[in-house]
């Protein structure tokens, strides 16, 4: 499997409309296990996004679904800069779902 966690930073007062563009759609996302987006409780300009694939060549390849696309065109403006990434390897746990 393969993870990433990010944060991102929003442009003040538009972190609810960011949220619900990075939520659209998610579900469907061939090899996507897990996509989770939270608010950050001690930042009101900050969203960290947990994400597990069935491999890293999914989640690239989710990158040029034409849904993924509109989201990042639309998503951009809303987004002031990007805190810690860090890529994973998920081994497993309660509520994600396995690959087939």
């Amino acid at each position: 499997m393969y993870g990433l966690i990010g944060q991102m930073r929003v442009v003040p007062g538009h972190r609810d409309e960011l949220i619900a563009i990075l939520l659209e759609g998610v579900s469907g996302m061939p090899g996507c296990l897990s996509y989770v987006v939270a608010e950050d409780p001690t930042d009101a300009h900050a969203l960290w996004v947990t994400e597990v694939w069935d491999r890293a060549e999914s989640h690239q390849a989710s990158l040029s679904q034409p849904s993924v696309q509109q989201a990042i065109a639309r998503g951009r403006p809303l987004i002031a800069g990007f805190g810690a990434r860090h890529e994973t390897r998920p081994i497993g746990g309660h509520g994600l779902a396995t690959g087939e």
